[in-house]
């Protein structure tokens, strides 16, 4: 009884490792460069066996130009272009989600509080001998 869990054992552990491995596991760098420069520019890139890429240039702590590239789960190719500069990280691609549009009854409402601002009324507290005008703010 013994041999025969330690058999069924043996396949079952062979078939979990055959199920699990990844063709990721064995990638490695097809392609790879960089350049700094003393002004503090650079450049660099790299590409894998598997598909996957990135490239970047800048000065550094100034601004970043770059992208990335891999294959997803399902296999579509998913790229990624950004700027990072005073504005912060701003990336663009196809798959990033975008936010909804805004609904018509907001846009109007909007409008209308454009073309119509608030009047604020002027408020005055007595003061010993006079009035005296109290600061309005607005938050």
């Amino acid at each position: 009884m013994f041999r025969y869990m330690l058999v069924a054992s043996a396949f079952l552990a062979c078939a979990y490792a055959a199920a699990s491995y990844s063709q990721d596991a064995g990638a490695y760098i097809t392609k790879s460069g960089a350049d700094i420069r003393p002004d503090g520019h650079y450049d660099y890139a790299y590409e894998t066996s598997n598909g996957i890429a990135a490239q970047e240039s800048g000065l550094g702590g100034h601004q970043v130009n770059g992208g990335y590239s891999y294959y997803s789960p399902e296999g579509e190719l998913v790229q990624i272009q950004y700027v990072a500069d005073e504005n912060g990280f701003q990336p663009q691609g196809a798959l990033l989600p975008t936010p909804p549009p805004i609904p018509v009854a907001i846009l109007k409402s909007l409008e209308y509080i454009r073309t119509h601002p608030q009047y604020v009324e002027q408020q005055y507290n007595q003061g010993p001998s006079q009035y005296r005008k109290v600061n309005n703010f607005r938050g």
